[in-house]
């Protein structure tokens, strides 16, 4: 039966010591920024989840959450607020709060903020030994700053002219009053 991990808290937040089960408020734990891909709480430690991973991430209008991409394993999403653009497979899905996403295996993706504000989104994706990436050129997500020029399997060519991603402290994203947050 696995054990409780520890949350150690570090300059940015809080972040699990060990592989056992925890419990930490997304405000409180570690995140990351990019100027280019916004905020995400990855909600792990120096070690990965080894079977799924789980990420919050926050978008403000234009941002990309990554490069557009496939993986060979299930991929889920749920847009907790705001609004976004969804480009899948060549096509542009205008998406609100509480828009659920599934993507199966071998599904051409990426998310890029939309809208008056910041958006929020669960991120949900499968972790297999063996699971493969592949970045595809794309005239859609190149007019999003989200495209390779050249198809690639390699992270680090995919991400090779980003900025680096910094620790800093979440917050919440969506600021009260914003229109972004009607269901409708």
């Amino acid at each position: 039966m696995p054990k409780e991990a520890k949350l150690k808290r570090t300059k940015h937040g809080l972040v699990p010591s060990g592989r056992g089960w925890f419990v930490v408020n997304a405000m409180k734990a570690r995140w990351w920024r990019s100027k280019r891909f916004g905020r995400t709480c990855v909600f792990e430690g120096n070690e990965r989840f080894p079977h799924l991973g789980v990420n919050l991430s926050i978008l403000e209008p234009g941002q990309p959450n990554c490069m557009y991409h496939r993986e060979s394993d299930q991929e889920d999403f749920l847009v907790l607020a705001g609004r976004c653009r969804l480009l899948i497979d060549e096509r542009e899905v205008p998406l609100k709060a509480w828009d659920f996403v599934h993507c199966p295996p071998g599904t051409n993706h990426v998310f890029v903020g939309a809208g008056s504000g910041p958006c929020a989104i669960l991120m949900m994706g499968a972790r297999r030994p063996g699971t493969t990436l592949t970045y595809p050129a794309s005239p859609l997500a190149r007019r999003y700053g989200a495209s390779v020029a050249k198809r690639t399997h390699s992270p680090t060519v995919a991400y090779r002219d980003s900025p680096r991603w910094l620790s800093t402290k979440g917050r919440w994203p969506v600021p009260r009053g914003s229109g972004d947050r009607e269901s409708g």
